[in-house]
């Protein structure tokens, strides 16, 4: 264990931000309070990874204490080199919604700071939990947030609507992953003969020592794929990710776009857990991956519509982290976590810039703008910067994510790879086009002609973004000496 419990700061200072805003006694400057507390947050992740041990490819910083002892089911926190990253970027996004909040008057001020401030923590605790109920209670708890986050304070007439359907549909993925979750736990007991509720196991190192049969694997696996797919998203089960995108807060979009939670899942538990069943059905995964390039790709092609063009284009670059995961191979896993960590700033600053553009425009049609970067050019040419990182252009962290993504799924799927690259000429046409149609050109409507440019705070959070994103376009080995000795070993429990 580390010298200060770290993983327990990142889960309690959003909590007590969250109770601290309702002691603040001006509801409307509760948003310094909530500003605080995630700063606070921010230090002590990048203290974490300062403090990590780059060539240990283990679990660090484990938290470790009992929670419901007559099952053996335990607080258990810690991180590698798979999940390290994610908390600072993670806490980095979060105040980039704030920042999108800061200038807009909200009804309910403290419901919506205290509910981002939950809303951190829930996903805080889905990076760090070993323990699979305590990740399964974190998966859960971030449902109750976003619900109230998009119905109260969506956008769009439909938004209600789009919240219980998100909500639904996340409740009812969450079914198979308990039953996945507590399968293994009995598994563990029949294999170490141990009388229930004594053998019972839900640690994660305990797990993956434990041996499973192929035909619980199978069981195992389906379970945990059906349960994650739905979060990733993957093709068919996409569809709550279009609607929150038009309907809730555009800063709320950010967080569903940006943190891939399904995909954290599927790397951390689903594949290591059932590994066997996992590479036999390669196929599976890979089919899925190229259909959702293909299909997210061509969809986002014809989209007049800003925001619903970006929640497809997610879709399509889902596909390929997909196509990582199934290569099984060192690059694969490598390439899928670079390209996850990299939504997390690409796809969330798109959604936040967007959110800006709105704020200033009233729209995101492209019907209703154009010629956006004369009056905006700082908004314009980070814009720029952010697309050209996500259709992977040389310079930027997109590139050595998607470099390792094609080259290994060519490697293992070979056709797959090659559906990849005709996905990703499509994803530069629909991004190049949509930027043409909406900042280049005359301007014709006078709220873009009117609108003024990005505020100090905005463009300093923006460019945060934009130094983070080409420092690791240029030297991606700051990220790889981290997650690589995570990658090899998860490579070589399921490879």
């Amino acid at each position: 264990m580390g010298a200060l419990p770290f993983l327990s700061l990142l889960l309690l200072i959003p909590v007590g931000g969250a109770l601290a805003v309702w002691l603040w006694p001006q509801p409307a400057r509760v948003r310094i309070v909530a500003a605080a507390a995630m700063g606070a947050e921010l230090l002590v992740a990048i203290a974490l990874v300062g403090c990590f041990d780059r060539s240990d490819p283990g679990f660090q910083h484990v938290e470790r204490g009992p929670w419901i002892p007559s099952l053996n089911i335990e607080f258990l926190v810690g991180v590698d080199g798979i999940s390290l990253l994610f908390l600072p970027l993670t806490v980095l996004l979060f105040i980039g919604v704030i920042v999108a909040s800061w200038n807009f008057r909200r009804a309910l001020p403290r419901l919506y700071y205290s509910l981002l401030l939950l809303q951190l923590a829930a996903t805080i605790g889905v990076y760090c939990a070993l323990d699979t109920l305590l990740f399964f209670l974190f998966w859960e708890l971030s449902l109750l947030p976003l619900y109230f986050l998009v119905s109260l304070w969506g956008v769009g007439p439909n938004r209600r609507f789009a919240a219980a359907k998100y909500t639904l549909i996340m409740l009812a993925s969450g079914v198979p992953l308990l039953f996945g979750f507590v399968t293994l736990a009995f598994n563990h007991a029949q294999v170490s003969g141990a009388a229930l509720p004594g053998g019972l196991a839900f640690d994660l190192p305990t797990l993956l020592a434990t041996p499973v049969s192929g035909s619980l694997q199978l069981i195992v696996f389906l379970l945990l794929l059906a349960g994650f797919a739905a979060k990733t998203p993957v093709f068919p089960l996409h569809t709550w990710l279009p609607a929150l995108a038009m309907e809730g807060p555009v800063g709320v979009s950010a967080l569903l776009v940006g943190l891939k939670l399904g995909v954290y899942g599927l790397i951390r538990f689903a594949v290591p857990l059932a590994p066997d069943i996992a590479r036999e059905l390669h196929w599976l995964l890979a089919g899925l991956g190229t259909v959702g390039i293909l299909y997210g790709a061509v969809t986002a092609l014809v989209q007049t519509n800003l925001r619903r063009m970006l929640a497809y284009a997610g879709l399509s670059h889902v596909g390929l982290v997909l196509l990582g995961i199934a290569s099984f191979s060192i690059q694969g896993i490598e390439g899928a976590l670079m390209q996850t960590l990299n939504f997390v700033l690409v796809a969330g600053g798109l959604f936040l810039l967007t959110g800006f553009l709105y704020r200033r425009t009233g729209s995101t049609d492209t019907v209703s703008l154009g010629g956006a970067i004369h009056s905006m050019p700082r908004l314009g040419g980070l814009f720029l910067l952010f697309l050209l990182a996500a259709i992977g252009v040389p310079g930027t962290s997109g590139f050595p994510a998607e470099f390792l993504l094609i080259v290994a799924t060519l490697n293992s799927h070979t056709g797959a790879g090659l559906a990849a690259l005709f996905g990703a000429v499509i994803g530069a046409g629909y991004a190049l086009g949509m930027y043409r149609r909406i900042f280049l050109g005359p301007q014709t409507n006078p709220a873009v002609a009117q609108a003024h440019d990005l505020r100090p705070a905005e463009f300093g959070l923006a460019l945060c973004y934009a130094t983070v994103i080409v420092t690791i376009g240029f030297w991606p080995s700051l990220v790889l000496d981290l997650i690589a000795p995570a990658a090899k070993l998860w490579a070589g429990r399921v490879g």
